[in-house]
């Protein structure tokens, strides 16, 4: 199968702005990886293309690129998707919203800020048992669907109210917040709930849904953002 490719270059040490870069690919499965291809781009035709990319297998985050329009992980977007008429023709960006540093790498560094900005992490100060905090089934379930989170930033990137305002926390922190507020081990939640209730925080949301299908891991994310906005209602 042919497959041309067009990627999103940009190098700010030459270049004066972005353009598109265009590559014919031949003999690809169907079956092959966007990654696969790019993989193809860098080793066999231009080296100096520049991508995120570690464990290759959807579970580190770090390939999550723009595919045709819509914010993916590289390594579980598969050529077969695209396909129209026996050829594909496959469209790769940089997410929007965040920095571009080269080509498809963008600056993490503000979609991590915010993750740690909402206290992302178990807070107990009651003296530890002797064994383990223990945790019903039942208790567990309610937070479960946010512990997917790989911190991939593709949910965020594909808000349009942190595309507008790159203050708002994002819908990634929030539903990382959302793992410990409804932790029944944690004693920390008012003060993410206090934090997550600023002008940047939960309210910024506008309930777009553009976050929740993008997720690679099949998180609700519009909903878990939902349930933090109800627990600040009943908080207030």
């Amino acid at each position: 199968m042919d497959v041309t490719l067009r990627i999103k270059r940009f190098n700010p040490e030459v270049d004066e702005k972005p353009y598109w870069a265009e590559y014919e690919l031949h003999d690809i499965e169907p079956v092959e990886r966007v990654l696969d291809l790019l993989h193809r781009v860098k080793w066999y035709i231009d080296g100096t293309l520049s991508f995120r990319r570690s464990c290759a297998h959807g579970i580190c985050g770090s390939d999550a690129m723009r595919i045709n329009g819509r914010n993916m992980l590289a390594c579980k977007a598969l050529v077969k998707d695209f396909v129209k008429g026996g050829k594909a023709k496959i469209e790769v960006a940089p997410i929007l919203g965040l920095p571009v540093v080269k080509d498809l790498i963008v600056d993490m560094g503000p979609f991590f800020e915010h993750y740690r900005e909402v206290m992302p992490y178990l807070v107990n100060d009651t003296p530890p048992p002797e064994r383990e905090r223990l945790q019903s089934p039942e208790d567990r379930a309610i937070y479960d669907e946010g512990t997917k989170c790989i911190l991939c930033a593709a949910c965020t990137t594909s808000c349009p109210s942190f595309w507008a305002n790159g203050a708002y926390v994002g819908p990634a922190a929030i539903v990382q917040a959302h793992r410990f507020i409804f932790d029944s081990r944690d004693e920390a939640a008012e003060d993410r709930l206090a934090i997550l209730s600023d002008p940047d925080g939960v309210w910024r949301c506008r309930t777009i849904y553009n976050c929740t299908p993008v997720c690679p891991r099949e998180i609700p994310v519009t909903r878990l953002i939902a349930e933090v906005k109800g627990r600040i209602g009943k908080t207030e």
